[in-house]
């Protein structure tokens, strides 16, 4: 009986090792928010001194990163 449970238990828990987990959901995560961050800034109202167009640039900037960063983990 003992063998048994310990044998479902193994067996269950195989279904979430981390091989089966997305690998960096940070990166991903943070590239989801920014793209938010970005849609925002695209539709505000206001340009706020110029400041609109260098955050939405600085936001490119950080997603390119976050695309070369995922990218580099493949190789």
């Amino acid at each position: 009986m003992k063998a048994l449970l310990f044998a479902a238990a193994i067996s269950g828990s195989l279904a979430f090792t981390p091989a089966t987990l997305e690998p960096h959901p940070h990166l991903r995560s943070a590239l989801v928010e920014l793209g938010a961050a970005r849609k925002e800034l695209q539709t505000a109202a206001h340009d706020f001194g110029g400041h609109r167009v260098d955050a939405i640039r600085a936001i490119d900037a950080a997603m390119k990163q976050l695309r070369l960063a995922q990218q580099f983990d493949k190789n």
